[in-house]
């Protein structure tokens, strides 16, 4: 997923799908770990979509703490 993509989509649906892709990337790796999976760069893939979805969520949460100091004053 771009980062384009990510900044588009709700806090909330941000959430659902960082939910669903670290599902995804725990099951790639236990399924890896039994048998070597086809393409081992898609675990890469789903590590790095889960990485940007983290750091939107983070971003948002560090912009909402700040515009509610600046209310505050």
């Amino acid at each position: 997923m771009e980062q384009v993509v990510i900044k588009e989509l709700s806090t909330i649906e941000l959430k659902e799908r960082l939910e669903e892709e670290e599902k995804q990337l725990t099951k790639l790796k236990l399924n890896h770990a039994v048998s070597p999976l086809e393409n081992p760069n898609v675990i890469k893939e789903y590590r790095r979509t889960v990485a940007r979805i983290k750091t939107e969520l983070r971003k948002r949460e560090l912009e909402n703490n700040l515009s509610e100091k600046e209310t505050n004053k």
